[in-house]
């Protein structure tokens, strides 16, 4: 009989301890090694838990893709970027109010996820893995092309949310609200998504996709439905992610899915491919130890994109599978 209170049997409340005390040790650590002010070293801590939250969110549609298809979306990166766009001109050109602007940016989105699974993906899906990937980076080149193409290559600076910028001082920090806001956003969000897995008839229908496809069929599942809805809602968390990295950062181009794309994509390896909780780690681990590395060692600011790839390779040296992950067998 398992006597562990229900708490410490979700795989969510787990990742959180693990965020949390990983937080502590690495702010006791590093303040007592670097000399850096408490206030400064709060502050950095704050912006990096902030962006840690919104790779979290990116990471998820790349776990929730190969955990039923067991393939990579490489389109994914350029999915988050086209949902600026989208966010960009519902706002610019046809003047909707923000609120209203990101939530028809975050349909389209989500539609456009379940148009690449539909042309991309669901005509290779007994193809083999070869083919599944060169189809999958060539929707992410065609995203990208498609963008310089409509909206040119030139930077566009997405709409200033003068709302979201406000914030106040506690302690030395300052504390906007957007980054607030994506903290709060993004638990919201992975509640939700927790419910929908372990608590639905949905949620259960992709855990038995996830399985085996053929038992899910003779069960009376439709297959090709649950792997669209697993792309819109990775698509959509990929826009929600993408509306808090434009009001954070607010430049745009065609290629800036790139690089997040591959952190978030490294994330997910990082914490276990296939595995949402991993994800979630694997987020708040590339994002912390990006900002934290930079203002520990400030010298080496113009490689922070390089620590993502660090921290792959020597967390893959330790556990092959990840984090969280665990190893398959393969059938045969």
């Amino acid at each position: 009989m398992n006597t562990k209170p229900l708490i410490f049997q979700n795989a969510m409340f787990k990742t959180i301890l693990v965020i949390v005390i990983a937080v502590a040790v690495t702010f006791v650590y590093a303040l007592v090694g670097s000399g850096m002010p408490a206030s400064q070293f709060t502050q950095q801590l704050f912006n990096a838990v902030s962006l840690g939250a919104i790779y979290a969110l990116i990471a998820i549609g790349y776990t929730m893709v190969y955990s039923i298809l067991n393939m990579i979306n490489f389109a994914h990166g350029d999915i988050f970027m086209m949902s600026l766009y989208f966010a960009f001109f519902s706002v610019t050109l046809f003047h909707m109010p923000w609120p209203l602007g990101f939530i028809a940016a975050l349909v389209v989105t989500a539609v456009m996820g379940a148009v690449i699974e539909k042309l991309a993906y669901k005509p290779l899906r007994t193809a083999p893995k070869n083919s599944v990937l060169v189809s999958a980076i060539g929707a992410s080149f065609l995203l990208e092309n498609l963008a310089t193409y409509l909206f040119s290559g030139r930077p566009q600076a997405f709409p200033e949310i003068p709302v979201l910028m406000t914030g106040f001082t506690f302690g030395g920090v300052n504390v906007r609200l957007i980054s607030l806001l994506t903290i709060a956003v993004t638990i919201i969000s992975l509640l939700i998504l927790t419910y929908i897995i372990h608590r639905t008839k949905t949620g259960m229908a992709m855990r038995a996709v996830s399985t085996d496809f053929e038992i899910a069929r003779t069960m009376g599942i439709n297959e090709n439905t649950i792997v669209t809805l697993v792309f819109i809602i990775g698509s959509a968390l990929a826009a929600i992610g993408g509306f808090l990295w434009g009001v954070k950062y607010t430049s745009i181009l065609p290629l800036m899915g790139i690089v997040p794309g591959m952190k978030c994509f490294i994330a997910a390896v990082v914490g276990g491919i296939g595995n949402i909780a991993g994800a979630v780690l694997g987020g708040f681990i590339i994002g912390m130890s990006e900002i934290l590395a930079v203002a520990l060692f400030p010298s080496i600011s113009g490689y922070r994109d390089v620590f993502a790839f660090v921290m792959l390779i020597v967390i893959l040296m330790v556990k092959p599978a990840g984090l969280l992950g665990t190893t398959a067998t393969e059938k045969v």
